[in-house]
């Protein structure tokens, strides 16, 4: 398994958001997380991709429990294994599509030439070679979030978690991306963890869970 949580509790007080919570996810699967507002699908999802920590259970990514690390070493081993695609795609304005895509290669310390040489490489891959040199603000919305899926792999982390990723998308470019990332699982071995309320995507994916009251329901 590349990831394995086991009774994830959350909560705030008395409040409860995530009620013992198991999920097992194997390389190369696409699973869709599905739910009504308030069912605690971000808050799973964000302790999942370590930028949350539970109030008790735990979880192991790549058979590392990531929350035994120290401060620096949970950094880096988020910037190696995880990736993340949000509803909104998060590229920084002021660069341009490769300039935003090579950024995790040289935070791990790839020289530019490296990081460089993979991002044009993957935006080639994923159809925008006409379009590395374009800021964020020069790209289309379907552009933007396939930039950002780029970025998601340019460490090849071993699972790529996405929160609403085609919330903003209209409907065509929705389709084209949920359809990436079928092809990127078969070129790259990749793993997702969507969540969503894109119900085409869910029917999509090889398993759909379904959250209510913070917990998966049969």
């Amino acid at each position: 398994m590349i990831l394995e949580a086991t009774d994830i509790t959350k909560s705030y007080g008395d409040l409860t958001i995530l009620n013992g919570v198991n999920l097992s996810i194997k390389q190369k699967e696409i699973v869709s997380i599905v739910g009504s507002s308030g069912a605690g699908k971000t808050t799973l999802l964000q302790i999942l991709g370590t930028l949350d920590t539970p109030s008790s259970g735990n979880l192991r990514i790549n058979n590392t429990n990531p929350f035994d690390l120290t401060s620096d070493g949970l950094s880096g081993f988020r910037n190696k294994e995880i990736g993340f695609i949000f509803q909104f795609h998060q590229l920084l304005p002021e660069f341009t599509a490769y300039e935003n895509v090579m950024l995790p290669g040289l935070i791990r310390g790839d020289s530019k030439k490296e990081a460089s040489e993979r991002a044009i490489m993957l935006l080639e891959k994923i159809g925008l070679k006409d379009r590395i040199n374009h800021k964020p603000s020069e790209l289309s919305g379907g552009e933007q979030q396939r930039a950002a899926v780029c970025r998601a792999l340019f460490n090849e982390p071993k699972i790529i978690f996405g929160d609403e990723p085609s919330g903003n998308l209209d409907t065509k470019n929705s389709q084209e991306l949920h359809e990436l990332f079928f092809e990127l699982r078969e070129e790259f071995n990749q793993t997702f963890v969507i969540v969503t309320h894109n119900k085409d995507l869910a029917k999509m994916a090889d398993r759909t869970l379904t959250m209510m009251d913070g917990n998966f329901i049969s």
